[in-house]
């Protein structure tokens, strides 16, 4: 057993995993997994800059996260950068800083590395000897969908075809739902056209080269899909041993989109699952699932809890 440590920084959150990873039976028992809504890339799709409010919010998570690793002894960490610091042009400032506070530089990493470590981390399971695995047919497209980009990978065992494209809930709510630095609430039927044809647009990007239909299995990461999944079960609180798993239908997603996209922020800032620094971005989140659902022709998403950061933690074991 190697004690790991994996971060995910994002656009919209960044999370922390550690976890005792054995490579040759291929377990990986999970020590503390933890997230913070920190939105290091407010701004970037108008701006190209990482703000400083952004900035400090991402530190003081990165403060808290090393406090984790030291206490639980973790021998080695990876830090993983993916779309908003790709894309900043005061990215140095934010590499030093990681630093300073982790003593690990943080690799910013391409999307299709981004695609990779995310399949890894959402199928090992399912390609796995146990019986529960034989109910996933192969071959898997894994979605994630992020703050800034989304990623499409589609693989058997191995990845095949991967593509990160620029739809993300944070890209999509800041491009068309901010007006005078306001969320429009409810979205406007026009405001959610245009959402969509950027979806569009960047799935037939995406279909250049990934075989999308191809697919038996579609498994969707990330908070956006893990919320839709939370309102689909009903669950009274967050739960991501009900989440990790269940099966959410095309109609069903169709319908809580239509929902996210009808409500004010009070009300959807009132359902039981949703993570205060999701309820802004949350309706964006949900059309490009039900975006990718229509398009590849999947009747249901498998959702996994499992993604880029198990995928982390397994690069270093």
């Amino acid at each position: 057993m190697t004690r790991v440590a994996a971060v995910d920084c994002g656009t919209n959150s960044i999370r922390l995993l550690v976890a005792d990873a054995d490579p040759a039976t291929g377990e990986l028992k999970e020590l503390d997994r933890r997230m913070t809504i920190v939105r290091l890339g407010q701004g970037v799709d108008r701006t190209g800059r990482l703000a400083p409010e952004a900035l400090e919010r991402t530190f003081t998570a990165c403060r808290e996260y090393a406090e984790v690793i030291r206490e639980l002894g973790a021998r080695r960490t990876r830090f993983v950068a993916t779309s908003a610091s790709r894309d900043a042009e005061n990215r140095e400032e934010f590499v030093r800083g990681v630093v300073d506070i982790l003593g690990v530089e943080p690799e910013v990493i391409s999307g299709d590395q981004e695609a990779e470590f995310s399949f890894t981390g959402a199928t090992k399971e399912l390609s796995g000897p146990e019986e529960g695995a034989k109910r996933f047919q192969k071959p898997y497209l894994v979605v994630d969908i992020g703050g800034g980009s989304t990623e499409f990978v589609v693989g058997d065992d191995h990845v095949r075809a991967a593509r990160s494209v620029d739809i993300g809930c944070v890209r999509m709510t800041e491009r068309h739902l901010v007006q005078d630095g306001r969320v429009t609430d409810p979205p406007e039927p026009a405001q959610a056209d245009a959402i969509r044809a950027d979806i569009d647009a960047a799935l037939d990007l995406a279909e250049e080269s990934v075989p999308l239909a191809e697919a038996r299995t579609l498994v969707g990461l990330a908070g956006s899909v893990t919320t839709v999944a939370g309102i689909a079960l009903g669950l009274p609180a967050y739960d991501s041993e009900a989440i990790h798993h269940a099966r959410v239908s095309v109609d069903r997603v169709r319908e809580i989109t239509a929902d996210l996209l009808s409500s004010t922020h009070d009300e959807r800032a009132a359902i039981p699952v949703m993570h205060p620094g999701r309820v802004d971005v949350i309706a964006s989140g949900a059309m490009v699932l039900l975006a990718i659902m229509e398009r590849t022709g999947a009747r249901e998403v498998v959702v996994s809890e499992h993604d880029i950061l198990d995928g982390i933690a397994w690069s270093l074991a």
